[in-house]
């Protein structure tokens, strides 16, 4: 020691440290500096948290004397418990430096480096000065240096349990356990170091059997759960020793499934969370666990509750660790996790999938080339990728997938711990990129990817399973292009095999099924054998079944079987396309909006035709009542969705008027919650009120449940039965008409009886769908002419209709269902025929014998249009009650800017209706500026019969914004939905494309006259096309002369439709004639 320095005293003060890790990778509760004074006593910093960057502050000063050792031996620990300590601890560093050295650094701060631990070195922020007092400032900090057997013995334990996490070397694990155990032994149940000897025991147990070194993971349990009953709430270890339970409970849960475990384990978590309050260091991470245990509950249980609340629970996590925040990146990454692996996954939602690519996107930048996480995220937004290509089919998603997961792979080399798990997720992406461009290279490469990986993984890894089923499926890939047996043989006995790792529940059973069923329809394919079709068959109905996998996954089994079965004609058909239209409807319900639940419908590809395939099907087996029940389940879903909560309840009310009370005011508050247009965009105030909605429609539906259990409500609000819909023809026969793939026909519902079924053998769908092409440019084409010009192309049209389809209805409806000439009857179209106007079918020639002209449709028959059976069912019952009649007449001739031109005939049109409605009816106009869409509403809710005059538009795009012109803005769809009108019933819709609906979804029929009907109107007359307003007067005028002697009656609608039709023939050119069309009673 320097001269000069001989009886001074050093003040040295312990700052802070950074880079510590805790070589055993167990949770500390804090960690300490030691220095060592001399032979009997050391000093001891203060127990201080480990920040989430491994930072730790202590601001501790000590001063020691120089008379003795010229070495300082340093060292930093981590310690296990807050209260009463048994032993020091695991060391992370030991330095022995000289007092020269840490005087060499003047008066500043600096910093003293260890020994590396996994490649870093931790190091500590000293402060060192020479000075002449004595005086010590943490005095108290000071400890006896005693040896003591049950510390050595249990510091020898940490040591050993260090070097085995290190080594994985059993030998070192077994002594580990033999040391802790020891001490164990020494603490009787009320010696107070004993919750801290079961509590190291344990731990070291739960490690071994996490690296599958120990199988005894329920006496470990029993050891943590005594830890904890040793410190109860307000012991300061009770919050570790619960954390420590939660654990255990996740491990057991992870590779026996007992549900009871990860129950008990988000229970406890929940308590850990109450003791971090907003605030506590400790938070994020507790909002975390919470987070991955009700991921993992969802996995098993499908209950969206707990993935909407792990998902809450991971934004607070990401606000509480904003950017800068060492934690943020994870948390990022943890909320996309949940978002895209579990909701998305199970609900398809596409602002999931969008989001979960933005937080991805975001971890990566903070994570750049040499960060030890990036792997991480390469291998996450990889996946988030592949989703997105699944469902939008962007090859550069894909190829930039791939680009990521080589990227991720070479930063896990051979020997890198989840190297098996970046080799899975490349094959994935390759083999997606092979079925997408049929490029054999990918394919061979992702074979080899899948049997590395399964190689890496034991048989008792908990996601092997993922390997073989996926390994399966390239199998059959590549046996479907070099048909080898080999390659099929495996793929089964792999997919065989993973089912057998799985519990009943497990939802990757799902896959499973999905690859055998793979495999077995492609040995079919090859070898012919029925049995392999039976096979695969019920590898479909076990994978759509399958109860614990999403919707959106069952839904593409379901459409897929229905689609072999139809390819092989097998009898299971019908069976899927039920299933189908269930899972639909389930889908659908749980949206928390109108536009959702119409997005939702539409992201399926080939869904839009099932309702008419699996109708065809019907017609085809000869199950005509099946067809008519199934077309009536899979058409106007949306109508069907939004009507439930509209359902009259007269009968319920007489049986059980507390129920039924209840019911209504349910159906309010979910159709409240679910009819709002405006989108929120922000995503957590979006999840909060999904979750309100689907609180509510929970409670709906636990009350429709109730209602079956009375007496005569069994199948209250289910399908309805075919006698439940052939009470829609006690007016007059509706006729189905079936455009699909497989077949084109009509089935006819009597007013009693079995169905008809009408074939129509010349017509294709692809006939159909060049007809509706040949019309739209008919219809534009006769725009375009003047009004005495003959309409040839129409006219051609038009008897083509008659011929192939109309005529042989006709012919059943006259000849064989003896239904009298000027009887009513409804058209209800799908698909193709949605887009044809039917009612005007006419033969427009001479009869054989010259003894006249023959008669057309609407010569013979009244027609009406329905766009559902049920709908003209509902339209029916709430004519009950009848209001005193009063007509509104609205036109906006001037609408708003950008709304459309200036309709110059408009207000003549209003004066003309005026003077045509009966003088005893009750009668309003509101046009010009009293014409808004505020104005608008409140005129429909509060009239029983409504003209409208204005610019009308369907919005192709987004029907539930198709719109009517106003003043100040659009009335859409959406709002008149929302409007509702019970005593409405007639309204004559004088604007343009008000009755056609959408391209994507024709049997929707979501349309402007649709939405009237929906509101409350019983009876509409809307149009297919665009009309004239100059022509348009002549229609009106002689529509209202045909009322019959000024009774306002919505029921005779359709015959002044008629009459009016055929008294202008003369002065309206034809397609402005049968631009007109009737929807309803």
């Amino acid at each position: 020691m320097s001269g000069n320095l001989q009886g001074r005293s050093i003040r040295l003060e312990v700052i802070s440290g950074k880079n510590i890790d805790v070589p055993s990778f167990r949770v500390p509760t804090g960690i300490y500096v030691s220095i060592k004074h001399d032979e009997t006593r050391r000093w001891k910093s203060a127990i201080r948290v480990l920040s989430s960057d491994n930072a730790v502050a202590w601001g501790n000063t000590v001063t020691l004397s120089l008379h003795a050792s010229l070495t300082l031996s340093m060292e930093i620990w981590a310690s296990f418990e807050l209260g009463r300590t048994l032993g020091n601890g695991e060391l992370i560093g030991n330095l022995e430096t000289s007092w020269d050295d840490l005087l060499d650094h003047g008066d500043e701060p600096f910093d003293l480096s260890f020994p590396p631990v996994y490649g870093v070195h931790p190091s500590l922020t000293l402060k060192v000065a020479s000075v002449h007092a004595c005086g010590n400032e943490d005095s108290e900090l000071f400890d006896s240096i005693v040896d003591c057997e049950l510390a050595r013995r249990t510091d020898a334990g940490h040591t050993r349990f260090a070097e085995y996490v290190a080594s994985k070397t059993v030998s070192h694990l077994n002594d580990v356990v033999e040391h802790f155990q020891s001490v164990l032994e020494q603490c009787p149940v009320d010696h107070p170091d004993r919750g801290a000897a079961l509590t190291n025991l344990a731990w070291s147990r739960l490690q071994g059997y996490i690296y599958k070194d120990l199988q005894d993971i329920d006496s470990t349990t029993c050891l943590f759960r005594d830890a904890l009953a040793l410190r109860p709430h307000g012991h300061p270890d009770h919050t570790l020793s619960v954390y420590h339970l939660t654990e255990a409970l996740s491990w057991r849960y992870a590779y026996q499934y007992t549900t009871a475990d990860i129950c008990e384990c988000i229970q406890l978590r929940r308590i850990v969370l109450e003791l971090c309050p907003p605030g506590h260091r400790h938070r994020p991470r507790a909002l975390d666990e919470l987070s991955r245990s009700l991921n993992t509950r969802f996995s098993e249980q499908a209950r969206i509750d707990d993935i909407d609340e792990s998902i809450q629970l991971r934004r607070e996590a990401v606000s509480l660790c904003p950017e800068g925040h060492p934690d943020h990146g994870t948390y990022l990454n943890n909320l996309a996790f949940s978002l895209i692996h579990y909701r998305f996954s199970h609900q398809g939602k596409s602002e999931d999938l969008n989001e979960a690519i933005s937080l991805y996107e975001e971890a990566l930048r903070l994570r750049p080339v040499g960060h030890k996480d990036r792997d991480l995220s390469l291998d996450n937004l990889g996946g988030a990728l592949i989703d997105s290509f699944n469902q939008r089919g962007d090859i550069n998603d894909l190829n930039r997938a791939i680009s990521l997961r080589r990227e991720a792979l070479a930063l896990r080399p051979p020997g890198h711990p989840t190297r098996d798990t970046t080799l899975n997720n490349l094959a994935l992406a390759l083999k997606t990129r092979y079925d997408k461009l049929d490029a054999s290279d990918d394919l061979n490469e992702a074979i080899d990817l899948y049997r590395e990986s399964l190689w890496l993984r034991q048989h008792d890894h908990p996601e092997r399973h993922i390997n073989l089923f996926n390994l399966s499926s390239a199998l059959c890939s590549r046996f479907t292009q070099t048909p080898k047996n080999e390659d099929v043989e495996e793929a089964i006995a792999l997919c065989q095999e993973s089912l057998a790792a799985l519990p009943s529940l497990h939802p990757d059973r799902h896959f499973s099924y999905m690859r055998l069923q793979e495999a077995y329809l492609s040995r079919y394919r090859v070898q012919h054998n029925p049995a392999d079709l039976l096979l695969a068959v019920e590898n479909f109905r076990l994978a759509s079944r399958h109860p614990t996998q999403g919707f959106p996954d069952r839904i593409k089994v379901a459409i897929d079987w229905a689609r072999q079965a139809e390819l092989y004609q097998h009898g299971s058909a019908l069976e899927a396309y039920r299933i189908c239209l269930e899972l639909f409807d389930d889908h659908v319900m749980t949206r928390s909006s109108i536009i959702s639940r119409r997005n939702a419908a539409t992201a399926f590809a080939g869904a839009q035709s099932l309702p008419v395939d699996a109708a065809s099907c019907g017609v085809r087996r000869n199950e005509l009542q099946r067809a008519v029940e199934l077309v009536e389940q899979g058409r106007g879903q949306q109508w069907s969705l939004a009507s439930r909560l509209r359902t009259p309840i007269e009968d319920l009310e007489s049986a059980n008027p507390k129920l039924a009370h209840k019911f209504s005011e349910l159906s309010k508050r979910v159709s409240n919650a679910a009819q709002g247009s405006a989108p929120i965009t922000d995503r957590a105030a979006a999840d909060l009120a999904a979750t309100e909605y689907r609180r509510i429609a929970e409670q709906w539906e636990a009350a429709v449940a109730e209602i079956r259990n009375v007496q005569g409500f069994s199948r209250f609000l289910l399908p309805p039965s075919y006698e439940d819909l052939q009470v829609a023809a006690c007016h007059g026969p509706v006729i189905i008409l079936i455009a699909s793939q497989y077949s084109c026909n009509a089935v006819i519902v009597p007013k009693s009886g079995e169905p008809h079924h009408v074939p129509f053998p010349s017509l294709a769908l692809a006939d159909l769908e060049m007809l509706k092409v040949n019309f739209a440019r008919a219809i534009r084409h006769a725009s375009h002419m003047g009004p005495m010009e003959s309409r040839t192309d129409l006219i051609a049209l038009l008897r083509r209709i008659w011929d192939e389809i109309m005529l042989p209805i006709v012919n059943v409806l006259l000849h064989d269902l003896k239904v009298k000439p000027r009887s009513r009857i409804w058209l209800c179209p799908t698909a193709a025929f949605t887009s044809i106007p039917l009612h005007a079918a006419h033969p427009s020639r001479t009869k054989a014998d010259r003894s006249g002209r023959e008669l057309c449709l609407e010569d013979i028959y009244i027609v009406s249009y329905t766009p559902t059976l049920s709908a003209l069912i509902r339209a029916r019952k709430t004519m009950k009650t009848r209001a005193t009649p009063s007509f509104v007449a609205i036109g906006q001739s001037q609408p708003g800017a950008g709304q459309g031109t200036v309709l110059a005939n408009v207000d003549s049109e209003l004066e003309l209706v005026h003077t045509l409605v009966p003088p005893h009816i009750k009668f309003a106009s509101l046009s010009g500026s009293e014409a808004t869409q505020a104005g608008a509403l409140e005129a429909l809710r509060c009239n029983t019969w409504v003209h409208l005059a204005c610019h009308g538009k369907q919005d192709r795009e987004q029907p539930y914004n198709s719109r009517f012109a106003m003043r100040d803005k659009p009335l859409t769809l959406l709002d008149i939905m929302q409007n509702d009108a019970p005593q409405a019933e007639f309204a004559f819709l004088s604007a343009c494309h008000t009755a056609v609906g959408d391209e994507q979804t024709p049997d929707e029929v979501i349309h402007l006259a649709a939405g009237l009907q929906f509101s409350g109107f019983k009876s509409v007359i809307g149009t297919l096309w665009v009309v004239d307003d100059d022509v348009a007067k002549h229609v009106v005028r002689s529509f209202l002369h045909a009322s019959e002697g000024g009774i306002m009656d919505c029921t005779k609608a359709a015959s002044a439709l008629n009459h009016a039709t055929y008294n202008v023939k003369n002065k309206v050119p034809l397609e402005q004639r049968i631009v007109f069309v009737h929807i309803g009673v």
